[in-house]
């Protein structure tokens, strides 16, 4: 304990000695006869002030709960935030947990037990209900319950409390209610009406997210409404759309998964697609599962992609593709792949995603990990269905690509393509040309060399070389013969926008995120490897070293000067016959293994060999709701650098400080629903927001599944 805290303890009580007492509507904290604190019953945060302060005074935080009337679990909550956040984390807005559910008949029973020596965990065992709800519930011993029967109630809480398991109480001082209400979205009613959750009402809304009400007006754009009831169409409940709109939300407030939704507070969350409070997870669970399997997957990721080229035609006609490894840590025999995070083989699966030139995503296709040979094909048919028929597709790929079989493919599909040539890089024939090169208003030398070479199983291909400092820094090859070279140099360099994707859409919006664990075990056809096949080039190229070394120990011995003639005639036709069979044993085994097949369906192989297909139906469906929330994002804010000029930060910018970090106030009314915002702590970025909202309110975006305009304001700053 330091010194300052020892001096202002000197001469209190221990800690045992706390005491918190209530009159007069005043609550007084007390170590001894010191008064700690005074403050009003109902005034929640000078509460938690208290509370913070006891335990950085050295008081036990078990201590501190049983004054308090807490639990030990959110008083740790609550000063772990503290030291976090600062004083901030001690005056947010409560989100309460669920309701508990024992009866006032079972406390009075559970009492009972307890003062005839029962330990917490058995009542808890009798009642169903975790230990600590006992606690709770009848708060700690020794202590005489508050006048009714109950433990004293506590003051109001601020961060939710850890939910009670099914059956369990309320805590001390909850209000006893004739019926004990569910979770909000508890679920859906059996004969398929109403949803549990609300649906849009009228009045006002104070969120601390309404900065993601920004979003609608690309989810507008790109009639995210459609997508989204396609997605519901299957289920044909009403709310789904809010409740997929409301999921997209979560995901662009930083959720990685449905499992972090809990850590956001749900009555803030909920109106931003048009729900009085987001469901909980048990309701929320369930009601995605329901719609997953409903939907057609490949049906809604097509009708994505569709409208995400709708809402801004790529006019360059210029698309990258790449894979992306997601890893899976189950128990299935799910096939292995690469991984580049961490270099080296796991299970998993991998995306193969299409992103713009932009950097926005079009559409993408999963499947057991392989290489970019094999998916390309795959990709390319998704995009150009969503591109349609006759569009300009120039596709972009790195080295993993740059094979003869997919260049040939994209050929037969009147594609154009674009890549690195692969190691070793070819000698260029022609001279190199010195061109200045004005891009983004920054003027730079290029030196560079054309030529048209021949790919071997392709035929003729363009071939760039781009130089630097004198040497060959890289060599691009395409099938544009048209496009100029810097131009394709553009648009090879763009490709990392492609990684840029991958890297921040995993990070910000979890696209890597395995999202459901159930697979259904089936043969595995998977071509590979035949073990046969390997034993036999084994025995050849054995065979071959026996050989290699007869034919070296006869050429030792007519070089060996210290053997005379004589000998190495008699040992000459014993090595002759030596090498003669191991001729023949060569020849034999090259014949043995000529019909053995090289790859054979790993079910022949092992008649036992099985693998498991994870259902790629809910995973699709979240990957939907993902890649809109990021393609909102990556919309706003392209709109926001145009009033901003912040080419570093503005993506981390609006994500972070508008996105996430802006509160207001959104007001339903019959006719229209109306967002004010807050001011943002930055001038700058103040006014950039307010032409962004000029510009947005041009033209009123609305919310999925409602038709009524959303039109924006930004509060004015205080004192102005």
């Amino acid at each position: 304990m330091s010194a300052a805290v020892a001096a202002i303890l000197e001469g209190m009580p221990e800690p045992r000695d706390l005491r918190m007492r209530e009159h007069d509507g005043r609550c007084l904290i007390t170590a001894g006869t010191v008064v700690l604190f005074d403050y009003a019953a109902g005034d929640v945060v000078m509460r938690n002030v208290a509370l913070a302060v006891l335990r950085q005074l050295g008081f036990r935080g078990r201590a501190v709960a049983a004054v308090l009337g807490l639990s030990e679990a959110y008083v740790a909550t609550l000063h772990s935030a503290a030291r976090r956040d600062g004083p901030a984390a001690l005056a947010m807005q409560d989100r309460r947990g669920a309701p508990g559910k024992v009866t006032a008949a079972q406390w009075e029973q559970a009492r009972a037990w307890r003062g005839q020596g029962a330990s917490d965990a058995e009542i808890g065992r009798r009642l169903g209900v975790a230990n600590t709800t006992v606690s709770r519930g009848l708060g700690p011993r020794g202590q005489a319950p508050a006048p009714g029967g109950e433990a004293g109630p506590p003051a109001e809480p601020l961060f939710t409390e850890p939910e009670p398991e099914p059956g369990a109480g309320p805590g001390p001082g909850a209000e006893r209610e004739p019926e004990p209400r569910a979770e909000p979205g508890a679920g859906l009613p059996p004969d398929g009406g109403r949803p549990a959750w609300p649906l849009p009402a009228e009045g006002a809304f104070r969120s601390r997210y309404a900065g993601a009400m920004l979003l609608h007006a690309f989810l507008a754009r790109a009639d995210a409404g459609t997508v989204l009831a396609r997605a519901a169409g299957g289920s044909g409940r009403p709310g789904d759309v809010p409740l997929l709109s409301a999921v997209s939300m979560c995901f662009a407030l930083g959720a990685d998964t449905v499992e972090q939704f809990k850590h956001l507070a749900a009555a803030d969350a909920g109106p931003l697609a048009g729900l009085g409070i987001l469901p909980g997870l048990r309701a929320l669970r369930p009601a995605l599962a329901r719609i997953a399997d409903a939907a057609d997957p490949v049906a809604v990721q097509a009708m994505f992609a569709s409208a995400m080229l709708a809402a801004d035609p790529v006019t360059s006609g210029v698309y990258y593709v790449d894979d992306h490894f997601v890893p899976y840590t189950g128990a299935k025999p799910v096939a292995k792949g690469w991984n580049n995070k961490r270099g080296r083989a796991e299970k998993g699966h991998a995306d193969t995603h299409v992103t713009a030139h932009d950097g926005r995503a079009v559409c993408f296709v999963t499947g057991e990990p392989s290489g970019l040979t094999v998916t390309l094909p795959t990709a390319l048919a998704e995009l150009k269905k969503a591109a349609g028929p006759g569009a300009r597709i120039m596709l972009g790929f790195d080295r993993g690509g740059a094979y003869p079989q997919v260049f040939r493919h994209c050929r037969g599909q009147d594609v154009h393509w674009v890549t690195y040539r692969r190691a070793p890089l070819a000698v260029p024939v022609m001279l190199p040309v010195i061109t200045a090169v004005t891009y983004g208003g920054r003027t730079r030398q290029v030196a560079w060399a054309e030529e048209r070479v021949q790919l071997k199983d392709y035929g003729e291909a363009r071939q760039i070389t781009l130089f630097e400092h004198g040497r060959v820094a890289l060599q691009i090859l395409t099938s544009d013969s048209g496009a100029c070279p810097a131009e394709i140099l553009s648009w090879l360099k763009s490709r990392w926008r492609e990684e840029n994707f991958l890297k921040y859409a995993s990070a910000n919006y979890g696209i890597d995120k395995i999202c459901d664990y159930l697979a259904s075990i089936t043969e595995n056809t998977k071509i590979t490897g035949n073990p046969a096949r390997k034993a036999a080039t084994a025995a050849v190229r054995d065979a071959e070293k026996a050989l290699a070394a007869a034919e070296r120990e006869l050429a030792g011995l007519l070089a060996d000067p210290a053997i005379t003639p004589a000998a190495k005639n008699a040992r000459i036709p014993a090595l002759q016959k030596k090498i003669t069979g191991a001729r023949a044993a060569a020849a034999a085994a090259t014949a043995a293994r000529k019909p053995i097949p090289a790859k054979l369906p790993a079910s022949t192989i092992d008649p036992d060999a099985k693998t498991a297909l994870l259902r790629a139906g809910r995973r699709g469906l979240q990957m939907v709701l993902r890649l809109l929330a990021h393609n909102a994002e990556h919309w706003l804010s392209g709109h926001l650098n145009a009033y901003l000029s912040d080419d570093d930060e503005y993506r981390a910018i609006t994500r972070q400080t508008i996105i996430r970090g802006l509160a207001g106030t959104i007001t339903w009314t019959p006719a229209a629903i109306t967002v004010q915002l807050e001011q943002p702590g930055s001038a700058r970025i103040a006014r950039a927001l307010a032409l962004l909202i000029q510009e947005i309110n041009a033209t009123p975006p609305a919310m999925p599944g409602d038709s009524r305009p959303i039109t924006y304001h930004l509060a004015p700053r205080h004192g102005i």
